[in-house]
């Protein structure tokens, strides 16, 4: 399956998580930063086999999210789309090539980490 540039019409802020020190109680706190700004992306709801297999496992995922390949990505980080918080149980590599595009099964709502 080829990727065409016309699918990727949305635009997601891929973020990883941080962690700083407060500096007055060297508290440790978390943050998300923008790794990667204005991905082009494609998300889409599940298909209705999705959702069932993915209720099967107890999971409560909701959309997938396919960009063209990069390195770097993990299951640890969050995408970012018109202010909804996607969070990405795996990037998964395309069957064929291996290196044209990563698909992410993503659940819906806040990441706390």
């Amino acid at each position: 399956m080829s990727l065409k540039a016309g699918r990727l019409r949305h635009r997601v802020d891929i973020q990883s998580k941080v962690q700083t020190q407060d500096p007055q109680t060297g508290e440790m706190i978390d943050s998300w930063v923008t790794t990667w700004p204005q991905v082009p992306a494609e998300i889409a709801p599940l298909s209705v086999r999705e959702f069932i297999a993915a209720q099967a496992v107890q999971s409560d995922l909701s959309v997938r999210v396919t960009i063209r390949y990069r390195d770097g990505l993990l299951a640890t980080m969050r995408i970012l789309h018109k202010g909804r918080i996607y969070n990405p149980a795996g990037w998964l590599a395309d069957p064929v090539r291996g290196n044209e595009y990563l698909t992410a099964p993503c659940s819906e709502g806040v990441n706390e980490g």
